[in-house]
């Protein structure tokens, strides 16, 4: 994955497909946190999961800034390196990395699925 395409890509979005794509990663990261816990209330990697957690609580205050056209809002750049720059922790960078790959290939095929149809 090309960091600087990909910012490339995300800044030519409209705002609404910015918002559209951070939520897709969300719920792309979502599916793999639930490899953090288990049956229950069982965590077995709690740090992992916090991460995961704290990337939710920043990426829906960036899509609500996007929504809102808010002229504050963390810069395309930013937003990106926030979750594509290479990580210390290679398994953090892993459940982005695997998040984000279906959320791009996802959003790619919505768009071309609206195309063809309009």
């Amino acid at each position: 994955m090309n960091l600087n395409s990909e910012i490339a890509f995300y800044a030519e979005l409209r705002l609404v497909d910015k918002a559209r794509l951070l939520n897709l990663f969300l719920h792309e990261l979502a599916e793999e946190a639930r490899g953090t816990y288990g049956a229950g209330d069982q965590v077995h990697d709690g740090v992992h999961l916090r991460f995961v957690n704290e990337l939710n609580y920043r990426l829906t205050r960036v899509i609500e800034q996007l929504l809102a056209e808010e002229a504050t809002r963390p810069a395309d750049e930013v937003v990106l390196r926030m979750l594509l720059a290479p990580r210390a922790d290679k398994v953090a960078e892993r459940l982005v990395f695997n998040a984000y790959g279906r959320a791009i290939q996802g959003f790619e095929s919505y768009d071309t699925t609206v195309l063809m149809g309009g």
